[in-house]
C-alpha cells in the first residue's frame, strides 16, 4: 500500500503508481488494470476525485517527469537484488530506496550536496583501513563460470566453515581448472565472505560526435566485508542483456572506501556536460 509521511515529505511508492501519476499527469485516465492503485492513491489523499493531484507531490512529480540526471544503485545480497536510485531535476534531488520483497519504495528529497553521500550509504560503503602507500595491485582473474559454480555450491554449505570453503574450492576448481595457487584461494575467500555486491550507473543527456547522445558511466564492486571492497573490472559496466555467458572473464581488483567514494563521485557528469535546454552542452 502507498502511503504519505507530511512531517517528512517522503512517500511509499510502487511503480504502478508512478505509472497512475504519469497517466494524470497527462491529461488522461489511467486504464483499468491501474484501477486499484488510482483507488489506493486517492484513499490516502495524494489523488483527489477528479483525478487532481496534491500541491506536496510537485518535487517528486515534476524531477521524474523531467529528469537531468539519472542514477541506478542495484544491490544484490542474501535477500536477493534490491533497486534504489536517485533523480536529478532542475529543481529539485529525488533519492528512493527500495526494501527486499517490498513492492513500493521510499522517495524523498534530498539536498543536491548531499548527493554522493547518499548513494555511498545505499551502498553501505564504510570507512576501512586505508592500505600503505606503494603497495602493488591485487587482482583476481578467472571466469563466470568458476562464480556460477562457487553460488552454486553455497547453496548446499558445507557442516562447518573449513568444510564450506572445501566445497567451493572445489567447485571452482573444477570449473576453472587454470585458478591456482594463492588466486585460487583468494578468489575463494572473497566469494565466501562476500556480503553484496552492487553497480551505479548514471545516465543523462550528453554529446557526442557534435550529436546528442545517451552518455552512461557505471561501477560495480564487490563488498566483502573484512577482505575490503573488490571493483569489479570485467565483465565491463554496462553491461548488456546477454553479453555475459560462462567464458566471460571476470577480473577483480581489490581496493577500499577512499577510493570507491572517488569513483562514485567520477560517475556524475560535470556541467559542462550536460545539455541545457537549447540542446547544447553548458
Amino acid at each position: 500500500m502507498p502511503s504519505y509521511d507530511s512531517s517528512r515529505a517522503r512517500f511509499r511508492l510502487a511503480d504502478r503508481h508512478i505509472a497512475v501519476f504519469a497517466h494524470l499527469m497527462d491529461g488522461g485516465t489511467p486504464p483499468d488494470e491501474l484501477g486499484e492503485s488510482l483507488a489506493e492513491l486517492q484513499g490516502i489523499g495524494l489523488v483527489g476525485e477528479e483525478g487532481e493531484l496534491t500541491p506536496a507531490l510537485g518535487d517528486v512529480l515534476r524531477t521524474l517527469a523531467d529528469p537531468v540526471v539519472v542514477i541506478q544503485v542495484e544491490v544484490t545480497g542474501a535477500h536477493g537484488p534490491v533497486n534504489h536510485g536517485v533523480v536529478v531535476g532542475q529543481d529539485a534531488v529525488i533519492a528512493h530506496d527500495g526494501w527486499p520483497g517490498e513492492e513500493e519504495s521510499e522517495y524523498v528529497s534530498i539536498e543536491p550536496r548531499t548527493l554522493v553521500w547518499e548513494l555511498a550509504r545505499k551502498v553501505n560503503l564504510h570507512r576501512g583501513t586505508r592500505p600503505e602507500e606503494g603497495l602493488p595491485e591485487v587482482r583476481v582473474e578467472t571466469t563466470m563460470a568458476a562464480l556460477d559454480a562457487a553460488f552454486v555450491a553455497l547453496e548446499e554449505p558445507g557442516p562447518d566453515d573449513d568444510a564450506t570453503r572445501e566445497l567451493v574450492r572445489e567447485a571452482v576448481v573444477e570449473a576453472d581448472p587454470s585458478l591456482t595457487g594463492e588466486a585460487l584461494e583468494a578468489f575463494r575467500d572473497l566469494v565466501v565472505s562476500l556480503n553484496a555486491t552492487w553497480r551505479i550507473t548514471t545516465t543523462w543527456a550528453g554529446e557526442h560526435d557534435g550529436e546528442r547522445a545517451a552518455m552512461i558511466r557505471a561501477l560495480a564492486v564487490w563488498d566483502c566485508g573484512p577482505l575490503d571492497h573488490w571493483i569489479r573490472e570485467q565483465p565491463e559496466e554496462p553491461v548488456l542483456p546477454g553479453q555475459v555467458g560462462p567464458g566471460t572473464p571476470l577480473v577483480l581488483v581489490r581496493s577500499h572506501a577512499a577510493e570507491i567514494w572517488r569513483k562514485i563521485t567520477d560517475l556524475l557528469p560535470d556541467r559542462e556536460e550536460l545539455l541545457t535546454e537549447g540542446g547544447s552542452t553548458a
